[in-house]
């Protein structure tokens, strides 16, 4: 059913939580899993100026040794989950507007599955879903796991 399974996370407890989900069905259904961190660069631009931000979309991350570290740090978890269970995974990392990216990244890659986690937002906004993978939801045509994160703050 599922050949290919993507892990979207910016390593936060909440994108943590899913990477569990993601790995059972891969075990499942013997499919490769792929890690995808996107560096917001929308975020970033507030306090960047643009030529940094151009060097950042073109996968240029040498002046950027933290964003850099915490990308590897992110996909790295996915990945050292999977080998643990001996799964496959394609670590990847990339720059942009993360809902689109993924999306791309779905369709260049022939992704049958997407699994996120929602957010650790308390109150109101908890009942809302994050607004990346509400856009995720929206920009995909393949089927998107939305792994709630209760009890992950």
């Amino acid at each position: 059913m599922y050949q290919k399974i993507l892990v979207p996370t910016d390593g936060s407890d909440t994108a943590e939580a899913a990477v569990d989900s993601a790995l059972d069905l891969a075990e499942k259904y013997e499919a490769g899993v792929h890690a995808l961190y996107v560096v917001d660069t929308d975020s970033l631009s507030i306090s960047l100026g643009g030529e940094q931000i151009d060097r950042i979309e073109q996968g240029n991350f040498a002046e950027m040794d933290e964003v850099r570290e915490r990308a590897e740090a992110a996909t790295g978890y996915v990945a050292d989950r999977a080998r643990e269970r001996g799964l496959t995974t394609v670590e990847n990392v990339s720059a942009g507007k993360p809902h689109a990216l993924i999306a791309d990244y779905v369709e260049d890659t022939d992704i049958d599955l997407v699994v996120m986690g929602s957010h650790g937002r308390s109150g109101v906004k908890r009942a809302l879903l994050g607004s990346v993978t509400e856009r995720t939801l929206r920009s995909t045509h393949v089927p998107v796991l939305v792994v709630d994160v209760q009890g992950v703050e």
